[in-house]
């Protein structure tokens, strides 16, 4: 596999993007777009919230034909909690892109992040159409321009691409991301979009996204709080010209590896940015009974704000880890359990096979020092294991969220 420098949704054979400025928001872009020449198979995940903001409904009632041509995203307002007339702005967007492209509006998915609760300035989008779509190109600068439109709260975009050879035939993977604050692992809680010019069975891309999700943008967590908006999508146009790929493919587990790679890649981005954030971490379950232990376990950590706060303030407190490991829901025994805190400054163990291990607290405060940390656990239940990120909180994230709105 061949790491794209810049790759982004342009990389892939066949697809158009773009970014605009419509006026949703005081400054920069806020349109975005993708565009596939030809039709593509699609997949999708969207957020488990009960509260869906209107274009995720629109996008699951659409999806019931997942054949799809062209993604529009806004940001600066999500259109949810708008009633029906949030429904009948997703409805008037759809339509205009159709009209625009010469594509039916069933073929186009919307997707909105930005301000909860708010009418959605649709006047704007529909003029941003017309004026986005003659602009939309095939080069990196197009790709990351979308990239950028589809921004919030977050500091920089979020790309990824790469190359794998199918069958003697170059497929390329590319995606962008949005997400930095309301990040919490219970699919989906981010916009994430990823293309890529593979020919494959349409019901084998969705299930490799169900199980992909699964070990990577449901393994994140910047605060806990799953979004009214956010979803998956991935769309395959079949431009590259391989014979189309089944599970029993010879080059399935090939193209498998790439597209993990892509969204674990676009997962861990999005919490490198979460909101405030100074620290990356990475949690580490080891030795669990079953693979939903082992993620229950992990998750449990990565989600515990008192981990997060000790995290920041580079506090060596291990018994927040221990605790966070205990009211998971898991079963484990506490006495067979090890803990390790480490960066590449170094690495300190705090508990062997359930029985603490003094430390140098200076050394500690070394190690977390560094902007990566990884907490390791150790249990003695079995072998299945899993890994989580997150990141830690700090008081910019209350700064952030408390002037939100404005």
């Amino acid at each position: 596999m061949k790491i794209i420098k810049n790759g982004c949704v342009t990389t892939p054979i066949g697809f158009k993007a773009g970014g605009f400025g419509c006026g949703i928001k005081k400054e920069g872009l806020d349109l975005g777009m993708i565009y596939s020449e030809i039709p593509a198979a699609t997949a999708i995940m969207a957020t488990t919230n009960i509260v869906k903001a209107a274009p995720i409904l629109w996008c699951k009632e659409v999806m019931k034909n997942p054949v799809k041509q062209t993604v529009i995203v806004n940001s600066g307002n999500a259109n949810a909690c708008t009633g029906e007339q949030g429904m009948t702005d997703v409805l008037a967007t759809a339509k205009k892109v159709g009209e625009v492209l010469g594509i039916e509006p069933e073929s186009v998915l919307v997707a909105s992040t930005g301000v909860i609760g708010l009418p959605l300035p649709v006047g704007k989008i529909l003029s941003g159409i017309e004026s986005l779509v003659p602009i939309l190109g095939f080069s990196e600068e197009d790709g990351l321009s979308a990239a950028t439109a589809i921004l919030t709260t977050d500091t920089m975009i979020k790309t990824v691409g790469v190359e794998i050879e199918i069958q003697g035939v170059t497929v390329k993977i590319g995606g962008m991301a949005k997400g930095s604050g309301m990040i919490h692992p219970n699919m989906a809680t981010m916009l994430s979009f990823v293309t890529t010019d593979v020919a494959i069975e349409v019901d084998v891309l969705q299930d490799l996204l169900n199980e992909t999700t699964i070990d990577s943008y449901n393994m994140i967590s910047v605060d806990g709080d799953t979004s009214t908006n956010d979803m998956v999508t991935v769309m395959a146009n079949g431009m590259a010209g391989n014979i189309k790929l089944k599970k029993n493919a010879p080059d399935f587990e090939i193209f498998k590896e790439a597209f993990i790679y892509v969204h674990k890649s676009l997962a861990k981005q999005i919490i490198r940015d979460g909101e405030g954030a100074t620290k990356f971490l990475e949690v580490n379950v080891r030795g669990a009974k079953t693979k939903e232990d082992a993620r229950t376990l992990a998750k449990s950590v990565v989600t515990s704000s008192l981990v997060k706060t000790a995290m920041f303030g580079e506090d060596a407190n291990w018994g927040r880890v221990l605790c966070a490991l205990g009211y998971s829901g898991a079963i484990f025994d506490p006495l067979k359990v090890s803990l390790v805190f480490s960066s590449q400054i170094g690495m300190i163990t705090l508990l062997n096979d359930g029985f603490p291990i003094a430390f140098d607290e200076a050394e500690a405060k070394k190690v977390l020092s560094e902007t990566d940390i990884i907490i390791t656990v150790e249990l003695q239940e079995g072998y299945e294991k899993a890994v989580a990120w997150g990141c830690d909180l700090s008081y910019d994230y209350v700064k952030i969220n408390g002037d939100y709105r404005s």
